[in-house]
């Protein structure tokens, strides 16, 4: 297997993995993103993870290539971003769950049509609005454009949870969050 190494971060490796080393990175789709400061992994072992189940129309695109893009809307409403991991045909993939603002502001405040840059992208539908991201982009390799990724700077406290929003596998530790950050959509327990 080869590596598919973005922003020095190999996708190929399992999602918790990938998870946290996300944190710190910096996103970008058309110049608009900034810091990632929360995510959670889900794996095809996982019951709360969309590939438990196998492929689906909806979820074909994580099961292809590590480092592209699902997009899924959740409960029918908001955009969610993930990252696909490990191998093709595995079903494994990252939600990028909230940023830290740095380019765009304008560009994110006009979308969400509020001024508080806190919350602005402080949860995945939140953060898909103010960037932009629609099912466009799902299967798209996040390595070329829209998308830029940049990897963190210096070092960094991440700190780990159980997610957010789900009934299966609730106790799983597979949150990831920038410690101290105030720019998550929840506090870490």
């Amino acid at each position: 297997m080869s590596s598919r190494i973005i922003a020095g971060i190999d996708f190929h490796r399992p999602a918790d993995e990938v998870a946290r080393l996300l944190i710190g990175t910096v996103v970008l789709v058309d110049g608009v993103g900034g810091r990632i400061v929360e995510t959670e992994a889900y794996d095809r072992e996982d019951p709360a993870s969309h590939a438990y189940s196998g492929p689906t129309e909806r979820n074909f695109a994580m099961f292809g290539e590590a480092g592209h893009a699902y997009v899924y809307r959740s409960y029918g409403i908001h955009w969610c971003l993930n990252f696909v991991c490990r191998e093709a045909g595995h079903g494994a993939g990252v939600l990028i769950r909230a940023l830290e603002p740095l380019e765009g502001l304008d560009a994110m405040r006009a979308r969400r049509g509020l001024d508080d840059a806190r919350t602005l992208c402080s949860g995945p539908g939140k953060l898909c609005a103010a960037l932009g991201v629609t099912r466009v982009l799902n299967g798209h390799p996040i390595d070329s454009e829209p998308f830029e990724l940049r990897p963190r700077a210096g070092r960094i406290e991440v700190v780990a949870g159980p997610r957010i929003g789900i009934s299966k596998a609730i106790d799983v530790p597979w949150r990831f969050g920038l410690a101290h950050s105030r720019y998550i959509s929840r506090p870490f327990r």
